[in-house]
Formats: structure tokens, C-alpha cells, sequence
């Protein structure tokens, strides 16, 4: 039976309000803001720290320093928002998913989930994504402009490219990690019910995958 569901997305495809109208029809934790919440607290920063290093690599500029620094994330008690970078969110994911994946009626976005989560056999994966008009469309209805929109959809998945490929030395999207990939403009009612319909479908058939990850490396 599956008690986790991971889903990993392209921006602006709408999976923030898929996610959640998911999570309230299954009555389980949705772990989205909710994770950025946790991750915050255990680092003892701010969310906008979190928020900065979202599926995000630092900048080259910064690792390069870094190797300079004495010290580390886990020789501090107590960070500052400079402090905080992608490798101790990192590094803090790779903490808190064996917590999720224990208490089980989850759903995980993004963050890494489906690489953390990959050899849990009750956890279903899942990939949203969109065509780029679609994705506009919606980012214009959430209120954005329309440069703002399209610099965002060209800049996010750049960023999560290179967030995976540095962490995970995969390619993003890895195909082979999901049960299902679905293209959202076909309506959050229709990926929704996919994705109850396919759950219930593949239930206790195992899932072959050929892509496994190295260990996390926080490393520069």
C-alpha cells in the first residue's frame, strides 16, 4: 500500500494547488511549505534562507570562497542566515525524509524527494510539467506580469537542472524514478484522478528503476 507520494514538477505548471487539493482528499501531511518550515527550524534560520537555496545551486563565486572557511554546518549550533546555503539544505533533506517516510500519508514536493525517497517501496512518484504557454497562462492568473513570468519559466528549471545534476549526478527529470509523468494543462482535476487511478493500479507491483543515485554529496 502506498503511504507516500513524491511529486516533482516544472515551474509553473500548477503543482503547488494540485498538491494541496491532493493532500486534503487523501488526509494527508502535505509537505511543501511545511517543509521549508522544518528545514528553517532545525538550521535555526529564517524560511526566506531556505527559500533562497530552493532546489538551487550557490553561486560559483560562493563555493569558491567556501573551500577557504574553516568550519562547518554541523560545527554550529546556531546558523545565520548567510550561513545557511544548498548544502546544508541539502544535507538536512537527507535527514528529514527517513522521518516522513516513517510516519507515512505524506506527500513530499519537490526538494529532492523522489532521490531521497527512490528505495521506499510505498512511496509513488510522480512528475508534473507543462508546455511553456500553459505554464504562463497560469503564473499570469496567480498575478504575475508577463516578464515576470517568462523569466521565471526560463530561469527555475535551469536552476533544478544543475540542483540535481551537482547533488543527485542526474539528469533532471530522471524518468526512470516515476510511476507516472503527466502534463498538467490537461486540468488539476484530470492529473488528480491519474494520479489516484494509477496509484491504485500499480499498488504491490514492484517498480523497476536503473537509476541509482551516488550518496548525497555536499561537497563543491
Amino acid at each position: 500500500m502506498f503511504r507516500l507520494i513524491s511529486i516533482e514538477r516544472e515551474y509553473g505548471c500548477g503543482c503547488g494547488a494540485i498538491a494541496a487539493e491532493l493532500a486534503q482528499r487523501l488526509k494527508w501531511k502535505l509537505w511543501d511549505q511545511l517543509l521549508t518550515e522544518e528545514i528553517a527550524r532545525l538550521a535555526n534560520v529564517d524560511c526566506s534562507a531556505v527559500m533562497r537555496c530552493d532546489e538551487r545551486m550557490d553561486s560559483s563565486f560562493y563555493r569558491l570562497a567556501k573551500t577557504f572557511w574553516r568550519g562547518s554546518y554541523e560545527s554550529n549550533s546556531s546558523l545565520g542566515n548567510q550561513a545557511f546555503d544548498a548544502d546544508c539544505m541539502v544535507s538536512l533533506m537527507e535527514q528529514i525524509a527517513p522521518r516522513i517516510a516513517q510516519e507515512g500519508n505524506a506527500i513530499v514536493v519537490g526538494r529532492g524527494a523522489p532521490y531521497f525517497l527512490r528505495e521506499q517501496p510505498d512511496a509513488f512518484h510522480v512528475f508534473l510539467y507543462a508546455p511553456r504557454a500553459e505554464k504562463l497562462r497560469r503564473l499570469l492568473q496567480e498575478g504575475y506580469s508577463q516578464s515576470e513570468s517568462e523569466e521565471l519559466v526560463d530561469t527555475v528549471d535551469r536552476q533544478r537542472v544543475a540542483f540535481v545534476k551537482h547533488y543527485f549526478d542526474a539528469d533532471w527529470p530522471t524518468r526512470s524514478l516515476y510511476h507516472v509523468m503527466i502534463n498538467t494543462a490537461v486540468g488539476n482535476e484530470s492529473v488528480i484522478q491519474t494520479i489516484l487511478n494509477t496509484m491504485h493500479l500499480v499498488e504491490g507491483r514492484p517498480k523497476a528503476t536503473a537509476y541509482e543515485p551516488p550518496k548525497v554529496s555536499t561537497s563543491i
